[in-house]
């Protein structure tokens, strides 16, 4: 039973961790990790979370589901920020290569 306490504890840090880095993420409109670590932490722990039901371990469900959840959200900003730096390379006006 002392082992149930210590995984909930440290699901709550863990947890309290990414809440954080989410908010961070939320008030200054962009991703914290690359866009390619977030698709594969991402799906990592999609695949973890499938397997934590299976077990019918409910820390492990709920930490990387909230996992899974946080590096899609970090996808998301990393995909509107590429799409964005795309969009004002586009626009830009072409420069002129100065002579000699």
């Amino acid at each position: 039973m002392a082992t149930d306490y210590i995984g909930i504890v440290g699901l709550l840090l863990i947890l309290a961790g990414w809440v954080w880095e989410f908010l961070q993420t939320l008030k200054s409109n962009k991703a914290g990790v690359p866009l390619s670590f977030a698709l594969l932490y991402g799906a990592g722990s999609f695949l973890l979370t499938l397997h934590s039901m299976a077990l019918g371990d409910i820390v492990f469900i709920i930490l990387n589901g909230a996992a899974t959840v946080v590096a899609a959200a970090n996808a998301v900003f990393a995909l509107q920020r590429s799409c964005a730096a795309r969009g004002k390379a586009a626009n830009a006006p072409a420069r002129r290569k100065k002579k000699g």
